[in-house]
């Protein structure tokens, strides 16, 4: 395998899991960083797609002992046999609109300018959210994941379609949309993982099964870097995600993401930096 190659599997691999699960966007810093190390064209894609799995099995092994709970009482139990039944029914509507517009949306939007735009209006939104939250601060209507009603899931569902934007991201638009919809920050984080795993599972079998004709057992090798290498940042990354939601709010991921989407801008239109498509 080229080093070279290698080494750009393995730094977009440590981007992937260190951004998936923050309200930034791991598509749009995957595709960002894709064109700076001109890691594009449709396996480029693929690529950034099946890497994924390896941050959902980090967050697998984080909730093998809830996961584990959810299997064993689906006979009997019905606190697991709802919160079974919500994760499936949040999974759907970014399911169904993935198979009717990702083509779409990949050719229109999978680009530099359309992702630091995406990062900006986010990063706005994040912020609009937590003043509202500081300026109003009231008991949320749903605690913990267990409470949560199928309309409910439903809502956080139709909140993570949205993420199909690049740019938007996935964890910001179940996490802030969840707050919206009355979920404690801890419930709509938690949820937002265990949303992840249905969701990058069947986004990683639709773009092999869509795109096997341009893979080859050839790209094995540099596959496994990069899904191992976003295993690993992953794991780190959630772990430090449970304990600094704590105590904080998404106020400083909010302005990361409106200072880096200004700053793409700024490159690119005086020419500073060559964002490659």
């Amino acid at each position: 395998m080229d080093i070279v190659l290698a080494i750009k599997a393995i730094i977009m691999g440590l981007v992937e899991g260190f951004t998936e699960f923050l309200p930034i966007s791991s598509t749009g810093h995957l595709i960002l960083m894709g064109s700076l190390l001109d890691f594009t064209g449709t396996k480029a894609t693929v690529f950034k797609i099946v890497i994924q799995a390896g941050a959902m099995l980090a967050v697998v092994w984080e909730s093998r002992d809830r996961i584990a709970k959810v299997f064993g009482g689906l006979v009997g139990d019905p606190v697991q046999q709802r919160f079974a039944r919500n994760v499936v029914i949040a999974f759907f509507p970014a399911a169904i609109a993935g198979v009717l517009f990702s083509a779409a949306i990949t050719e229109v939007l999978f680009h530099p300018i359309p992702v630091a735009v995406a990062l900006v209006l986010g990063g706005i939104v994040i912020l609009w959210v937590e003043h509202r939250n500081r300026q109003n601060p009231k008991p949320a209507r749903v605690e913990t994941v267990d409470d949560m009603s199928m309309l409910d899931a439903l809502k956080v569902g139709f909140a993570q379609a949205f993420a199909l934007i690049p740019g938007t991201s996935r964890s910001g638009s179940t996490i802030i949309g969840g707050m919206l919809f009355g979920l404690s920050r801890k419930a709509a984080t938690e949820f937002s993982f265990f949303l992840a795993m249905p969701t990058m599972l069947g986004a990683t079998v639709y773009s092999i099964a869509k795109e096997r004709d341009l893979l080859s057992m050839a790209d094995v090798p540099l596959f496994s870097l990069g899904f191992f290498s976003a295993f690993i940042s992953a794991f780190l990354c959630v772990r430090w995600l449970l304990r600094y939601i704590s105590t904080h709010d998404f106020t400083i991921f909010a302005w990361y993401r409106i200072v880096f989407g200004i700053l793409i801008l700024v490159t690119a239109q005086f020419d500073l930096l060559t964002w490659a498509d």
